[in-house]
């Protein structure tokens, strides 16, 4: 082969790999260049300038970089998850200019990033993308444009990839911005497309957003950590006829085109869109929930007391810094009870029980304005950090509106069903049971568990206990969320920022009987569990070991199981009902009396209809499998979706129906769901 056209096939490769700083105006000194470059990539790469006896001599290429298989390991020092160097460079703000493409399932545009370079002579920059097609990379400065080098890994499975930004030699510190043009993937992991049909209008498609734990990178190429905040505008183009929302507040609004703006810094998982055919309803002076026509005046009277939680949440933990707090009530694919966007949190339909029973779940949200969005875990390592304390703060606010023994009662039932996933979700990965557990070869999405939520409340709820009662611990946990306020932190700061409160008082000896590793490092359930008003509690208790161990004969005698008990006592008696070792007689007809006895056939509650499942495939009846299916069907969250998968995983008969139903509904899936329940069933 000509030495011609080796460099007219050079000058191809390296315009396909962008690599336009090593091109065929310099083709035999470009080898060493290209190795630099490119060992990002995970390829094998071959220079036409070179082969086995030196320069031209043979039609057979060498490669330069030899492909290594790896294991994940820890992909940056600061977040074993995430490629960026938030200790070299940090960003501070983003401005987005979108063009929602629903023929295509795309969103089309750039995202400009002011970083803080922290660091002299940084020579590149590293961002987390997932599938995403980035076209160009330019570098603003002076009024002027530079087009920069980029190239982009092979990605590590669950993770994403590694996008490597070049920067000019001599790069100093202080501010730098860059432009990144690209288009999503139709399959982004953190984006869901709906056609009309899947919709309550059945007129308009949907999309919206889900980014934690680590699916921003599929929508932004980022600094996908919590580790990094920033505030961010943005430009959307999308439909006439629907509205766009995002987790911040509505800057302008045109036909076709809205403008927003977060001026608090965030991380790049609560970034969050939805566009859609939706209207609102006003919840009080600075709140709304959105929905489409069909629900949104059910979802108003479900939340009507969304202002009263958000004044009780202010009380406890200080000044509400997001000006607006509105809902969204998402459609059923939606795979989390909240997600708690800035301005925006998304809730699930499952929620409207007709009688705000699940009402709580917005509690949990509204907490999460402080606790994760305001002092945020550094990494998913310490997730507890966000989700612990947001379940302890949102106790505190059930306790306050319902009274103390309520309070109590949550609790208690939290960790029935912490037992129950220890028990089956987590039972051959212990080490995920541990309250700050070990990422490097485990992505966030596979951790995702009860965990963090409920052991790291039960915790906190030892630490309030032991050092003298909510009158002594609530100043603390105002003090701490003060002091951390737009900071991403570690165990250890929580750890320091209560020694520092304490050690002055006549509390600090009452910490030294804190074992720390005991909680934090060790396995299974929490090693203390506080003195809790057990009063409600007992009665569920009392009547799961009935129902467990007596025949239908007996119970249908039985003057104890006909007594009144609230909606929240028959969720915690199911639930501790399918976690009895043993059930006396589950059959057919002990299912039956269950259900005329509590009414469970008419219950709109979906924590009631999930547990009355569970129960029925305990019971093998395969006559209802296709009932089972159909509520599986009716909702993606996964609370639900993947302990019913797990049960019919382990009942034979009913396996491969199973299965069918879930590979024929998949793609209606985000695919953090999708993902896991295809390990749950073995399929992955």
């Amino acid at each position: 082969m000509s030495i011609a056209k080796r460099v007219q096939q050079w000058a191809t490769f390296a315009r396909t790999w962008h690599i336009y700083d090593c091109t065929w105006q310099n083709p035999f000194e470009s080898a060493k260049l290209v190795k630099t470059h490119l060992m990002g990539l995970q390829k094998p790469i071959y220079h036409p300038m070179i082969s086995s006896r030196g320069l031209c001599t043979s039609h057979k290429l060498l490669p330069i970089y030899q492909v290594q298989k790896r294991s994940m390991g820890r992909l940056g020092v600061v977040d074993p998850s995430s490629y960026s160097q938030p200790d070299l460079i940090t960003t501070e703000h983003s401005a987005l200019n979108w063009k929602v493409d629903f023929g295509a399932t795309k969103i089309q545009g750039s995202v400009l990033h002011r970083f803080k370079v922290l660091t002299a002579n940084l020579d590149k920059i590293l961002l987390d993308v997932r599938d995403i097609n980035v076209t160009n990379a330019t570098l603003l400065a002076g009024g002027s444009e530079l087009p920069i080098n980029f190239f982009i890994s092979d990605a590590v499975d669950d993770i994403g990839q590694k996008l490597t930004l070049e920067l000019p030699s001599g790069t100093a510190k202080g501010s730098l911005n860059v432009r990144i043009d690209y288009e999503t993937s139709s399959s982004a992991s953190g984006l869901q497309w709906l056609n009309p049909a899947q919709t309550l209008g059945k007129e308009n498609p949907y999309m919206f957003s889900q980014c934690q734990a680590i699916h921003a990178r599929s929508v932004i190429p980022c600094q996908d950590t919590p580790a990094v905040k920033f505030t961010y505008d943005a430009t959307v183009e999308h439909p006439t006829e629907l509205t766009a929302l995002m987790s911040a507040l509505i800057d302008k609004k045109e036909a076709g085109k809205t403008l927003f703006k977060q001026e608090v810094p965030i991380p790049a998982y609560l970034v969050a869109i939805a566009i859609g055919k939706l209207v609102s309803r006003p919840l009080g002076e600075n709140s709304s929930v959105w929905a489409e026509e069909a629900i949104v005046d059910a979802c108003a009277e479900e939340f009507s007391e969304t202002a009263t939680m958000l004044k009780t949440a202010s009380e406890l933990c200080g000044p509400y810094v997001w000006k607006q707090y509105d809902l969204l009530v998402m459609p059923p694919s939606f795979p989390y009870g909240g997600m708690e966007n800035p301005c925006l949190t998304f809730v699930t339909p499952t929620l409207l029980a007709g009688d705000k029973s699940l009402a709580d779940v917005v509690a949990h949200e509204i907490a999460h304005s402080w606790t994760g969005n305001l002092v945020t875990n550094k990494n998913f390592e310490h997730f507890w950090l966000n989700e612990g304390f947001t379940v302890f703060v949102e106790s505190k606010i059930v306790g306050r509106m319902q009274g103390a023994k309520e309070l109590d009662f949550k609790m208690l039932s939290n960790l029935t069903d912490l037992q129950e996933c220890i028990r089956t979700q987590l039972d051959k990965t212990p080490e995920l049971t541990k309250l700050v557990v070990d990422l490097s070869n485990c992505g966030p999405d596979d951790a995702f568990s009860s965990v963090p939520y409920i052991k790291g409340s039960t915790f906190l709820r030892y630490l309030e206990d032991l050092l003298g009662g909510p009158t002594v611990f609530e100043p603390f946990l105002r003090d701490y969320l003060k002091k951390y306020a737009y900071k991403s932190i570690e165990t250890k700061d929580f750890q320091s920022a209560l020694y520092d409160y304490f050690i002055d008082t006549d509390k600090k000896d009452k910490l030294s009987a804190v074992d720390w590793d005991l909680w934090l490092k060790t396995e299974g359930m929490p090693p203390v569990i506080p003195k809790f008003d057990e009063s409600l509690a007992n009665v569920t208790k009392e009547l799961a070991s009935l129902w467990s161990s007596k025949n239908v004969a007996e119970l249908t005698d039985s003057a104890e199981i006909k007594k009144t008990i609230s909606i929240h006592q028959l969720i915690d008696f199911l639930g501790k009902l399918i976690e009895c070792k043993d059930i006396v007689d589950l059959t057919e007809s002990k299912i039956n009396l269950l259900e005329s006895t509590y009414n469970l056939k008419s219950s709109k509650n979906a924590e009631v209809r999930f547990r009355l499942n569970r129960l029925v495939i305990r019971a093998r009846l395969i006559k209802r499998l296709e009932e089972v299916l159909e509520f599986a069907n009716s909702n993606f969250r996964m609370k639900f979706c993947r302990p019913i998968y797990r049960d019919l995983a382990g009942w034979p008969e009913a396996k491969p129906a199973a299965i069918r139903n879930f590979v024929s509904v998949k793609d209606q899936m985000m695919a953090v769901c999708s993902h896991t329940i295809e390990k749950d069933l073995g399929l992955k």
